[in-house]
């Protein structure tokens, strides 16, 4: 999948960076590339966090996990 990183300059020379599609998901850094870094762990975190909270309604016919390029 892809994601747009919105960067936002933020107090004491920090960067801000947020998800355009997922905007629950952002963080900060020093540097453009220490950002994305940064990102990159808060979107692990976030989905991991989504999947173990995941309660489907109705019942389950299938499950497969799927690996996005």
């Amino acid at each position: 999948m892809r994601y747009t990183l919105v960067i936002k300059k933020g107090q004491d020379g920090f960067l801000i960076g947020q998800l355009k599609e997922l905007p629950d998901v952002f963080t900060q850094g020093l540097t453009v590339a220490e950002l994305k870094e940064n990102i990159a762990d808060a979107l692990e975190m976030y989905l991991e966090d989504m999947r173990e909270t995941y309660q489907p309604q109705g019942t389950i016919v299938e499950e497969e996990e799927l690996v996005f390029a």
